[in-house]
This record gives structure tokens, sequence and C-alpha cells, in this order.
């Protein structure tokens, strides 16, 4: 989940320091299937920055809640949105895609004739929009592919298999890397996929972290309110999925409340499709008064929560999906100099270093016993948050991601 909803933004160039010439007499068509424009965040800012080095920038995404209109300008963007037939199981992803690959194709011949474009910028998942950028290879125009997401991992972690689909999505992924004449990684364990499992030179990897905008994610002041009259609050930001670890985010506070922490109040912002039975599981477990579930909120309630936390959680459980991915709630909770527990995952220590303490696998004990140590100890949060908050600051936010992104563009129109 993206936690702040972008928006369009006045001198973001000029903020940036971007060469407005840089991309001069370019054109790019921005594919994206799973978020409509401009609320994912991450091709937000990379449209923006195209944008905002010269090129004319135009983008394919679903509709979705407050984002129906069905075609828009914004910051000179031109966004088509189509309707996306969510579904469930084989079948109903099989329609899903088709209807988004049918409109997705009838719109990119739309702006071609309109707009132009000489890159198309696909953005999984799914990694099927080679098929869209395919026919127009042979027109001369390029395809760049921003891998979002390593499909077949989440495959395994929704179902815990692997098997006849597994194998259908590995040989999706190579055929769109494939596809690519460049590739823009969102980190080193995605780079290192492009190269191993989709054959992808080094030179043609990229690596385009997915950071914040420190002029957006800011401390408000405190919301004392989500407390619920108790000494300390620990906030998450993100999505209310399966794969999310709520559930085991729960049960850890069921170990708190048994020792006796009544202290202690959580705050859970978003939405998700797993929402309403994480409330059951909550209700059922006793935690009601220590739960709060805020649903999908907007962005000055998500800032309250975050700056009123003393610490803040990361639960996605231990999987070859999470281990891989870097999540943005990560680097948005060390932007506002938070403290963090999670999982010990690969990505997930790269981005957070030590501004995190980081529990055995899917050990809700652990997790626990993690969140109860930073609690007891506030010098050791403040340390922490600093150092996360210098971290961002200096090496990860979004600036930081603009000159290989500008550079994948370079690299795949030679």
């Amino acid at each position: 989940m993206n936690a702040f909803t972008p928006a369009a933004t006045e001198g973001y160039g000029t903020r940036f320091g971007i060469d407005p010439k840089a991309m001069a007499g370019r054109k790019v068509l921005i594919i994206v299937e799973n978020l409509p424009l401009p609320f994912d965040r991450r091709v937000w800012q990379e449209a923006q920055t195209l944008k905002a080095a010269g090129a004319v920038v135009s983008i394919i995404c679903p509709t979705g809640k407050g984002y129906e209109a069905p075609y828009e300008e914004l910051n000179g963007i031109h966004i088509y949105r189509h309707p996306l037939a969510e579904g469930q199981g084989a079948a109903g992803y099989l329609k899903e895609y088709s209807v988004a690959l049918w409109h997705e194709t009838r719109l990119a011949w739309k702006i071609l004739f309109k707009h132009g474009f000489d890159t198309i910028h696909g953005c999984n998942p799914p990694d099927l929009i080679f098929l869209v950028a395919a026919p127009f290879k042979l027109l001369g125009k390029r395809y760049l592919f921003d891998h979002h997401d390593i499909n077949p991992e989440l495959w395994e972690a929704k179902f815990n298999k692997r098997g006849f689909f597994w194998k259908m999505l590995l040989w999706a992924e190579w055929l769109n890397f494939k596809t690519a004449k460049v590739v823009i990684s969102t980190n080193e364990s995605y780079r290192k996929i492009a190269i191993e499992r989709g054959g992808k030179r080094p030179e043609d990897v990229f690596v385009v972290r997915s950071g914040p905008d420190l002029s957006r994610i800011r401390a408000v002041p405190h919301n004392e309110a989500l407390k619920n009259g108790r000494q300390y609050l620990v906030g998450y930001v993100g999505v209310m999925g399966e794969q999310e670890g709520i559930d085991l985010l729960l049960e850890s506070v069921r170990h708190l409340v048994d020792r006796g922490r009544n202290d202690i109040q959580f705050v859970l912002v978003g939405g998700g499709p797993a929402l309403e039975d994480l409330k059951a599981m909550s209700a059922r477990l006793g935690l009601s008064d220590h739960v709060t579930f805020t649903g999908r909120a907007p962005d000055q309630l998500l800032l309250e929560a975050l700056s009123t936390a003393d610490v803040c959680v990361n639960p996605d459980r231990v999987n070859p999906m999470n281990d891989k991915s870097t999540m943005n709630k990560i680097l948005e909770y060390m932007a506002l100099e938070k403290p963090i527990v999670q999982f010990e995952v690969t990505e997930g220590r790269v981005s957070a270093a030590e501004a995190s303490l980081y529990a055995a696998p899917n050990d809700t004990v652990d997790f626990a016993d993690k969140i109860e140590l930073l609690l007891n100890d506030p010098e050791m949060r403040a340390r922490m948050g600093a150092f996360g908050k210098a971290r961002v600051s200096n090496d990860l936010h979004w600036g930081t991601s603009i000159p290989p992104l500008l550079a994948a563009y370079e690299k795949v129109k030679s």
C-alpha cells in the first residue's frame, strides 16, 4: 500500500534539481494495472520526474475510488483510466487480466495518435504488459519494464504451493524481461532476479528505489486521542491483506496484554480485503479495546497516527516474497523518525539497518518482546529514530532515485 496519497505538485522539477531539458523531445507511455493514478505514489513520482525533465507523459491505469474520470490532465500529465474487473481464483484473474489488456491496448493506440510515445514503461503486476508493448516494438517503440512485484513468489506466499500456475508465472515473467530493452528494479534483490532469472545484462538493469518525498511526509502535532487513554502508542500503516502478517501482530498484542501490559494502544491504519476478518480476530482475542482499526484514512490521520506513535511495526510474515521486497512503510516510518520492529527479512534490514529491531521469523513472542524492549527504553527509541531519519534524508528519499531513473531512460533510447 502507498500510505500517503500523492498529488500534483507545483515546482516539482525545481525542488529536485531536475534538468528541464534532460528528456526534451521524448514521449513516454506508462501502463500500470493494479492502482489508479495519482494514488500509486511510486509511479506518480516517476511520471512527475519524467515530465519535469521535459518529456510528454501519458498514463494508462484503472479507475478507483476517487479516481473515476476516464481522462484527466494533472500537472501536464495525461491520465487515461479504464474499468477494472477485479477477480479471485484462476477464472477471476483470467477475466481481470484479459479485460485490462484489452483496455490497455485500445488506449495505447488512442494515445499513440493523440499524444505519441517512443517508450512504453510497463509496471507489473501482472507480468503481461509485454503483450501490449510487443506490437509497438514492431513500429520502433521501446519497452522499459518497471519491476514492482515478484509474482512467482507472491503466488507461493498466497497459496503456499508452486505447481502449474507458479510455472506459468515464471514463464510470463521471463517473457516480460525478454521483451524489455531496459529493466528498473526496486532494490538489489529484484535486480539479481532480473539478471539471473530474467537473463538481462547487468548494464541494462537499474535500481530505482521507491523513496518517500520528504516534502509530503512530515511530522504533525500529536493526536493524543489515538492512545485511548494509554501511555504508549504503537502504529502500523499499510494494507490489511492476508500476507501482511496483521494476524501475527494481533497474536503479539495478545502476548503483551497477557503480561499485564495494559498501557499500550495499537492503531492500525489502512484498508484491504482482510480488514473485517482481522477485526473479528481482534474481538475473538479480546483485543478490541487495545487495537484501533481506522480503515482507509486521509493523509492527515495517517500523519497523526505515525507522529503520535512511540514505535512503528512491520509484521510482514517471512516468506520468499517479503524477504526480497522493499516495503514503503518502513521508509515512511523512518522519515518520521520512528523506531521500528519487524521480522528478520533481507530487504527490511537493508532499508532500516539500525533503525529497527528484528524479531525471529514469524515468532510472535519475540515480536512482542522487541516491542516491549523499545517501549521500556526511551533512549534507544530516540537513537534508532534519529538514525532512520538521517538515513532516509541522506540516502533513501525519492530524490536519490531520480538519477538512476533518468539513466535508465538514456539507456533505453540508445
